[in-house]
């Protein structure tokens, strides 16, 4: 959701088709118990500490900006979350998961298990108490998408043999991850790209790495976040 403009307080909302489905019952079963706030449309660079009418218009440009309205896709909106931090906090925490992309070959599996860098004073990574969430933007690509522990109900499932890309999310303290076993989705292309998103589920650190999955054969079925699966062609 989002406001419409940043002079009222009138909030637009998108409802997804379980949403609906439940607003639909109007016998009160539609509840909203979480939310989350963002600030994905916002230029801080034009904070001016020198404005010439004085310091209290410093941030007028930020404050007359347009905001965005409510779009239902997770790969343009709530991208950058607000997040409350324990006081004294210094540092922004970040994730790592020690590779710059995955890669699967048919049938490869690929496990990781994220760390959290800069949290509770710990430069050198701890696991948040929560896990995290993963998502993947095209659910097709991968034939298995599961998490372990703190496993949280899945906020999105793909249909299977969708026409078109659907993402799905999975909650825990690692990922595994198994490339599609069958070539049709490939054509004429040796790989196919997606993205995975993993979020802290304490800090709300985020971050993004690209998934590729290529038309070869996987040797061996199973890697970990520090190796790359062996393949042949």
């Amino acid at each position: 959701m989002g406001y419409l403009d940043s002079s009222t307080i009138t909030v637009d909302a998108i409802l997804t088709k379980r949403g609906r489905e439940l607003l639909a019952r109007n016998d009160g079963s539609f509840k909203v118990t979480q939310f989350a706030l963002g600030d994905d449309e916002i230029d801080y660079t034009m904070f001016n500490e020198n404005h010439p009418n004085g310091s209290q218009y410093a941030g007028e440009a930020i404050e007359n900006m347009s905001l965005i309205e409510a779009i239902p896709d997770e790969n343009h909106i709530m991208r950058h979350k607000l997040i409350t931090l324990d006081r004294g906090t210094s540092v922004i925490p970040f994730i790592d998961v020690g590779i710059n992309i995955i890669k699967l070959a048919i049938g490869g599996t690929f496990a990781l298990t994220p760390k959290t860098l800069n949290y509770n004073g710990v430069s050198t990574g701890l696991a948040e108490p929560n896990g995290y969430n993963y998502t993947i933007a095209d659910r097709r690509l991968v034939s298995r998408f599961t998490a372990t522990g703190n496993q949280q109900p899945k906020a999105r499932m793909a249909q299977p043999y969708s026409t078109t890309a659907v993402g799905e999310s999975v909650s825990g303290n690692s990922l595994s991850v198994t490339g599609i076993s069958a070539t049709s989705l490939f054509g004429k292309n040796t790989k196919l790209l997606t993205t995975l998103t993993i979020e802290g589920r304490n800090t709300g650190a985020r971050l993004t790495i690209p998934l590729e999955v290529s038309k070869t054969v996987a040797i061996t079925t199973a890697a970990s976040s520090d190796a790359t699966p062996s393949e042949s062609i």
